[in-house]
């Protein structure tokens, strides 16, 4: 589209939020998912939470085409694998700071 609304549309923040118990998933799974004022919730939650927010466009483009409560495929686990690499390590170092 190449009209203002269609813009807007298209530059609207999404979200997806991701689920990983192991031992009872086999993959994370897709627990939440949105755009606009949806995705924002999301994020406000997650903060709330003290949960690691990670960016990266082109991977929650891929994740939200996945419905709530699918486990990821095989094709996502190496990049899903890094994102909560990320998220362990700031999870660590939050908690080391914490302790100081």
């Amino acid at each position: 589209m190449n009209d203002s609304s269609g813009e807007f549309l298209n530059n609207m923040k999404k979200a997806v939020a991701l689920k990983y118990v192991p031992g009872k998933t086999e993959a994370p799974v897709v627990v939440a998912k949105g755009k606009g004022n949806i995705a924002e919730a999301i994020l406000q939650k997650a903060k709330e939470n003290g949960i690691a927010i990670q960016e990266d466009a082109a991977l929650v483009e891929v994740l939200s085409k996945l419905d709530l409560d699918q486990q990821i495929p095989p094709e996502l686990y190496q990049l899903v694998a890094e994102i909560l690499s990320y998220v362990y390590r700031s999870d660590a170092s939050a908690g080391a700071r914490r302790q100081e």
